[in-house]
Protein backbone atom coordinates (compact mmCIF):
# COMPACT_ATOMS: atom_id res chain seq x y z
CA UNK A 1 0.00 0.00 0.00
CA UNK A 2 1.35 2.84 -1.15
CA UNK A 3 -0.05 6.68 -0.02
CA UNK A 4 0.59 9.88 -2.43
CA UNK A 5 1.13 13.58 -1.76
CA UNK A 6 0.40 15.81 -4.37
CA UNK A 7 1.91 19.25 -4.17
CA UNK A 8 -0.79 21.38 -5.59
CA UNK A 9 0.53 24.37 -7.82
CA UNK A 10 -1.12 28.08 -7.16
CA UNK A 11 -0.93 31.26 -9.15
CA UNK A 12 -2.37 34.59 -7.73
CA UNK A 13 -4.55 32.44 -4.63
CA UNK A 14 -5.99 30.13 -7.16
CA UNK A 15 -4.94 26.78 -9.02
CA UNK A 16 -3.62 25.92 -11.56
CA UNK A 17 -5.18 23.60 -13.66
CA UNK A 18 -2.02 21.34 -14.58
CA UNK A 19 -1.95 20.15 -10.74
CA UNK A 20 -5.04 17.92 -12.33
CA UNK A 21 -2.71 15.93 -14.23
CA UNK A 22 -0.34 15.08 -10.81
CA UNK A 23 -3.76 13.90 -9.48
CA UNK A 24 -4.69 11.90 -12.20
CA UNK A 25 -1.31 10.59 -11.48
CA UNK A 26 -1.68 10.00 -7.62
CA UNK A 27 -5.40 7.95 -8.58
CA UNK A 28 -3.80 5.54 -10.63
CA UNK A 29 -0.69 4.55 -8.18
CA UNK A 30 -3.11 4.76 -4.80
CA UNK A 31 -5.65 2.21 -7.33
CA UNK A 32 -2.80 0.10 -8.25
CA UNK A 33 -1.35 -0.13 -4.65
CA UNK A 34 -4.23 -0.33 -2.53
CA UNK A 35 -3.56 3.08 -1.03
CA UNK A 36 -5.03 6.87 -0.82
CA UNK A 37 -3.82 10.45 -1.70
CA UNK A 38 -4.00 13.50 -0.19
CA UNK A 39 -3.08 17.08 -2.43
CA UNK A 40 -1.35 19.93 -0.11
CA UNK A 41 -2.19 23.31 -1.53
CA UNK A 42 0.72 25.43 -0.38
CA UNK A 43 1.59 29.41 -0.89
CA UNK A 44 -0.96 32.06 -0.71
CA UNK A 45 -4.66 31.99 -1.17
CA UNK A 46 -4.54 27.86 -0.07
CA UNK A 47 -8.17 28.06 0.95
CA UNK A 48 -9.75 29.07 -2.17
CA UNK A 49 -7.41 26.82 -3.88
CA UNK A 50 -8.91 23.78 -1.47
CA UNK A 51 -12.02 24.44 -2.32
CA UNK A 52 -10.76 23.69 -5.80
CA UNK A 53 -9.49 20.89 -5.12
CA UNK A 54 -12.58 19.41 -3.49
CA UNK A 55 -14.30 17.56 -6.66
CA UNK A 56 -11.45 15.38 -6.86
CA UNK A 57 -11.43 12.72 -4.81
CA UNK A 58 -8.41 13.19 -2.60
CA UNK A 59 -8.53 11.38 1.12
CA UNK A 60 -7.39 14.83 2.59
CA UNK A 61 -7.24 18.34 1.33
CA UNK A 62 -4.11 20.10 3.31
CA UNK A 63 -3.33 23.55 3.36
CA UNK A 64 -0.19 25.54 4.33
CA UNK A 65 -0.19 29.48 3.95
CA UNK A 66 3.12 30.62 3.51
CA UNK A 67 3.22 34.49 2.70
CA UNK A 68 5.90 36.39 0.87
CA UNK A 69 5.52 34.98 -2.30
CA UNK A 70 7.17 31.66 -3.70
CA UNK A 71 10.70 30.62 -2.97
CA UNK A 72 11.55 26.44 -3.63
CA UNK A 73 13.65 26.94 -0.35
CA UNK A 74 10.88 28.34 1.75
CA UNK A 75 8.26 25.74 0.89
CA UNK A 76 10.35 22.45 0.74
CA UNK A 77 10.88 22.01 4.41
CA UNK A 78 7.13 21.83 4.86
CA UNK A 79 6.71 19.56 1.96
CA UNK A 80 9.65 16.88 3.52
CA UNK A 81 8.34 17.38 6.75
CA UNK A 82 4.78 16.84 6.01
CA UNK A 83 6.05 13.30 4.10
CA UNK A 84 8.01 12.47 6.81
CA UNK A 85 5.51 12.95 9.44
CA UNK A 86 2.77 11.25 7.47
CA UNK A 87 4.71 8.46 6.04
CA UNK A 88 3.58 9.32 2.14
CA UNK A 89 5.53 6.54 -0.33
CA UNK A 90 5.29 8.94 -3.34
CA UNK A 91 5.61 12.84 -3.61
CA UNK A 92 4.10 14.52 -6.99
CA UNK A 93 4.08 17.37 -8.95
CA UNK A 94 3.55 18.71 -12.54
CA UNK A 95 6.50 18.67 -14.60
CA UNK A 96 6.16 22.33 -14.25
CA UNK A 97 8.54 25.31 -13.47
CA UNK A 98 7.04 25.00 -10.33
CA UNK A 99 7.39 21.62 -9.79
CA UNK A 100 11.20 21.17 -11.33
CA UNK A 101 12.04 23.85 -8.70
CA UNK A 102 10.80 22.59 -5.87
CA UNK A 103 10.39 18.82 -5.77
CA UNK A 104 14.32 18.62 -6.37
CA UNK A 105 15.09 20.13 -3.30
CA UNK A 106 12.47 18.28 -1.46
CA UNK A 107 14.08 14.59 -2.81
CA UNK A 108 17.46 16.54 -1.42
CA UNK A 109 15.99 16.46 1.86
CA UNK A 110 14.18 13.15 2.20
CA UNK A 111 17.22 11.31 0.46
CA UNK A 112 14.82 10.20 -1.92
CA UNK A 113 15.12 9.01 -5.57
CA UNK A 114 13.82 11.01 -8.52
CA UNK A 115 11.52 10.00 -11.49
CA UNK A 116 11.25 13.50 -13.66
CA UNK A 117 9.21 14.17 -16.66
CA UNK A 118 7.35 10.92 -16.66
CA UNK A 119 5.39 9.90 -19.54
CA UNK A 120 3.04 7.02 -17.98
CA UNK A 121 2.90 4.79 -14.74
CA UNK A 122 1.98 1.32 -13.75
CA UNK A 123 1.91 -1.31 -10.83
CA UNK A 124 3.20 -4.56 -11.61
CA UNK A 125 3.41 -6.72 -8.48
CA UNK A 126 3.34 -3.66 -5.64
CA UNK A 127 6.14 -1.94 -7.72
CA UNK A 128 5.56 0.82 -9.33
CA UNK A 129 7.12 1.11 -12.72
CA UNK A 130 7.70 4.91 -14.40
CA UNK A 131 7.70 5.45 -18.16
CA UNK A 132 9.97 8.50 -18.94
CA UNK A 133 10.84 9.99 -22.43
CA UNK A 134 14.15 10.42 -23.44
CA UNK A 135 15.90 11.56 -26.91
CA UNK A 136 13.79 13.98 -27.53
CA UNK A 137 10.46 11.11 -26.70
CA UNK A 138 12.05 8.98 -29.37
CA UNK A 139 12.42 6.71 -26.85
CA UNK A 140 11.09 5.76 -23.71
CA UNK A 141 12.83 3.79 -20.87
CA UNK A 142 11.67 2.28 -18.08
CA UNK A 143 12.41 2.94 -14.22
CA UNK A 144 11.84 1.97 -10.27
CA UNK A 145 13.12 3.81 -7.55
CA UNK A 146 14.57 2.38 -4.73
CA UNK A 147 14.70 4.78 -1.89
CA UNK A 148 11.33 4.69 0.62
CA UNK A 149 10.07 7.79 -1.13
CA UNK A 150 9.92 8.39 -4.58
CA UNK A 151 9.73 12.23 -5.77
CA UNK A 152 7.92 12.62 -9.03
CA UNK A 153 7.06 15.16 -11.89
CA UNK A 154 4.60 14.07 -13.96
CA UNK A 155 4.27 15.53 -17.46
CA UNK A 156 0.87 17.44 -17.93
CA UNK A 157 0.67 16.46 -21.70
CA UNK A 158 0.80 12.78 -20.72
CA UNK A 159 -1.90 12.67 -18.23
CA UNK A 160 -5.37 13.61 -18.93
CA UNK A 161 -7.06 16.03 -16.28
CA UNK A 162 -8.53 14.24 -13.43
CA UNK A 163 -12.48 13.98 -13.59
CA UNK A 164 -14.74 15.12 -10.45
CA UNK A 165 -15.44 12.38 -8.02
CA UNK A 166 -16.20 13.49 -4.91
CA UNK A 167 -15.03 12.42 -1.89
CA UNK A 168 -13.74 15.91 -0.13
CA UNK A 169 -14.37 16.17 3.90
CA UNK A 170 -12.96 19.78 4.26
CA UNK A 171 -9.34 21.42 4.21
CA UNK A 172 -6.76 20.68 7.15
CA UNK A 173 -4.02 23.40 8.18
CA UNK A 174 -0.58 21.80 8.55
CA UNK A 175 2.52 23.11 10.16
CA UNK A 176 4.66 25.33 8.47
CA UNK A 177 8.37 24.68 8.43
CA UNK A 178 10.94 27.33 8.24
CA UNK A 179 13.81 25.80 8.77
CA UNK A 180 16.82 25.93 6.15
CA UNK A 181 18.42 28.96 4.05
CA UNK A 182 15.25 30.46 3.40
CA UNK A 183 16.19 33.75 5.82
CA UNK A 184 19.38 34.43 3.64
CA UNK A 185 16.90 34.59 0.80
CA UNK A 186 14.63 37.12 -0.88
CA UNK A 187 11.47 36.99 -2.73
CA UNK A 188 11.61 40.37 -4.75
CA UNK A 189 8.46 40.14 -7.39
CA UNK A 190 6.86 38.48 -10.00
CA UNK A 191 7.22 39.38 -13.22
CA UNK A 192 4.63 37.83 -15.39
CA UNK A 193 3.42 38.57 -18.80
CA UNK A 194 -0.49 39.31 -18.72
CA UNK A 195 -2.93 37.79 -21.69
CA UNK A 196 -6.40 37.30 -22.44
CA UNK A 197 -5.68 34.52 -24.58
CA UNK A 198 -5.42 30.51 -22.72
CA UNK A 199 -2.59 29.16 -20.85
CA UNK A 200 -0.25 27.83 -23.15
CA UNK A 201 0.05 24.40 -21.36
CA UNK A 202 -4.12 24.30 -20.26
CA UNK A 203 -5.55 25.20 -23.68
CA UNK A 204 -7.99 23.51 -26.01
CA UNK A 205 -6.21 24.80 -29.55
CA UNK A 206 -2.84 25.91 -29.65
CA UNK A 207 -1.49 28.14 -32.80
CA UNK A 208 1.86 28.03 -32.94
CA UNK A 209 4.39 30.08 -35.15
CA UNK A 210 7.85 29.59 -37.13
CA UNK A 211 10.89 31.64 -38.12
CA UNK A 212 8.89 31.26 -41.64
CA UNK A 213 7.01 34.74 -40.46
CA UNK A 214 10.22 36.61 -41.19
CA UNK A 215 8.86 39.24 -38.43
CA UNK A 216 7.83 40.22 -35.51
CA UNK A 217 5.00 41.91 -36.88
CA UNK A 218 3.80 39.71 -39.34
CA UNK A 219 3.05 37.10 -36.29
CA UNK A 220 0.76 40.21 -35.00
CA UNK A 221 -0.48 41.10 -38.46
CA UNK A 222 -0.65 37.76 -39.72
CA UNK A 223 -0.55 34.77 -37.03
CA UNK A 224 -2.32 36.32 -34.31
CA UNK A 225 -5.80 37.05 -35.97
CA UNK A 226 -6.00 33.36 -37.00
CA UNK A 227 -5.10 32.60 -32.62
CA UNK A 228 -8.11 34.79 -31.86
CA UNK A 229 -10.39 33.98 -34.40
CA UNK A 230 -9.88 30.67 -32.92
CA UNK A 231 -9.73 31.44 -29.54
CA UNK A 232 -6.72 29.82 -28.66
CA UNK A 233 -3.11 30.06 -27.13
CA UNK A 234 -0.50 31.44 -29.46
CA UNK A 235 2.88 29.52 -29.61
CA UNK A 236 6.37 29.57 -31.35
CA UNK A 237 8.94 27.73 -32.61
CA UNK A 238 13.00 28.09 -30.87
CA UNK A 239 14.10 29.55 -34.03
CA UNK A 240 10.90 32.30 -34.15
CA UNK A 241 11.82 33.32 -30.48
CA UNK A 242 15.50 33.53 -30.92
CA UNK A 243 15.05 35.57 -33.87
CA UNK A 244 13.17 37.93 -31.10
CA UNK A 245 9.88 38.08 -33.02
CA UNK A 246 7.92 36.90 -29.78
CA UNK A 247 8.55 36.16 -26.01
CA UNK A 248 10.64 32.93 -24.84
CA UNK A 249 8.03 32.12 -22.73
CA UNK A 250 6.11 30.88 -25.96
CA UNK A 251 8.30 28.66 -27.06
CA UNK A 252 6.81 25.00 -27.67
CA UNK A 253 9.44 21.88 -27.59
CA UNK A 254 12.14 20.07 -25.90
CA UNK A 255 13.74 23.12 -24.52
CA UNK A 256 10.55 25.45 -24.16
CA UNK A 257 6.87 23.96 -23.03
CA UNK A 258 5.27 20.53 -23.57
CA UNK A 259 1.81 20.53 -24.57
CA UNK A 260 -0.95 18.28 -26.43
CA UNK A 261 -4.07 20.11 -27.18
CA UNK A 262 -6.93 18.78 -28.99
CA UNK A 263 -5.97 21.02 -31.94
CA UNK A 264 -1.92 22.10 -32.98
CA UNK A 265 -1.95 24.03 -36.07
CA UNK A 266 1.53 24.72 -37.07
CA UNK A 267 2.40 27.62 -39.33
CA UNK A 268 5.91 28.10 -40.97
CA UNK A 269 7.37 25.57 -38.91
CA UNK A 270 9.70 23.22 -40.53
CA UNK A 271 9.52 20.48 -37.49
CA UNK A 272 12.86 19.90 -35.84
CA UNK A 273 12.90 16.94 -33.51
CA UNK A 274 13.06 19.29 -30.51
CA UNK A 275 9.54 21.18 -31.68
CA UNK A 276 7.99 18.17 -31.85
CA UNK A 277 8.99 16.74 -28.90
CA UNK A 278 7.05 19.24 -27.27
CA UNK A 279 3.55 18.96 -29.62
CA UNK A 280 3.46 15.64 -30.90
CA UNK A 281 1.34 14.25 -28.43
CA UNK A 282 -1.47 16.89 -30.22
CA UNK A 283 -4.61 15.00 -30.62
CA UNK A 284 -4.96 16.68 -34.32
CA UNK A 285 -2.13 18.01 -35.73
CA UNK A 286 -2.71 20.54 -38.89
CA UNK A 287 0.64 22.25 -40.64
CA UNK A 288 1.27 24.95 -43.48
CA UNK A 289 4.30 25.10 -44.69
CA UNK A 290 5.24 25.59 -48.33
CA UNK A 291 7.97 22.81 -48.45
CA UNK A 292 6.26 19.06 -48.87
CA UNK A 293 9.41 17.52 -46.89
CA UNK A 294 9.12 18.86 -44.37
CA UNK A 295 9.46 16.51 -41.47
CA UNK A 296 6.65 17.85 -39.38
CA UNK A 297 4.60 16.45 -42.81
CA UNK A 298 5.18 13.16 -40.75
CA UNK A 299 3.23 13.80 -37.57
CA UNK A 300 0.83 16.10 -38.78
CA UNK A 301 -2.55 14.90 -39.50
CA UNK A 302 -3.59 17.68 -42.34
CA UNK A 303 -0.50 19.09 -44.51
CA UNK A 304 -1.19 22.17 -46.44
CA UNK A 305 1.64 22.95 -48.90
CA UNK A 306 1.04 26.67 -49.46
CA UNK A 307 2.31 29.76 -49.10
CA UNK A 308 1.51 31.07 -45.50
CA UNK A 309 0.81 34.59 -45.96
CA UNK A 310 -1.91 33.81 -48.45
CA UNK A 311 -3.07 30.63 -46.56
CA UNK A 312 -3.46 31.60 -42.88
CA UNK A 313 -5.39 34.90 -43.85
CA UNK A 314 -7.99 33.02 -46.00
CA UNK A 315 -8.04 30.56 -43.42
CA UNK A 316 -8.23 32.90 -40.30
CA UNK A 317 -11.46 34.41 -42.59
CA UNK A 318 -13.19 31.09 -42.60
CA UNK A 319 -12.87 29.91 -39.07
CA UNK A 320 -14.69 33.74 -38.40
CA UNK A 321 -17.52 32.79 -40.60
CA UNK A 322 -18.15 29.29 -39.21
CA UNK A 323 -18.00 30.51 -35.64
CA UNK A 324 -20.20 33.44 -36.82
CA UNK A 325 -22.68 31.03 -37.77
CA UNK A 326 -22.10 28.60 -35.25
Amino acid sequence: MTDVLVVAELLDGQLRKNTLSAVAFAKKVAEGTGGSFDVLAIGEGTEAAASSLAPYGARAILTAEIEGGYLAEKYSPTVSELCKSRSYGVVAATASTFGKDLLPRVAARLDAGVASDIAGVSVDGGTIVYRRPMYAGNVYGYCTISTDVHVVTVRQSEFEPAEESGGYTGAEAVEVVTDGPSDRIEFVSLVAQKSERPELTDAATVVSGGRALKSAENFKSVLEPLVDAFGAAMGASRAACDAGYVPNDLQVGQTGKVVAPKLYIAVGISGAIQHLAGMKGSKVIVAVNNNKEAPIAGVADYFLVADLFKAVPELTAEVKKARAGA
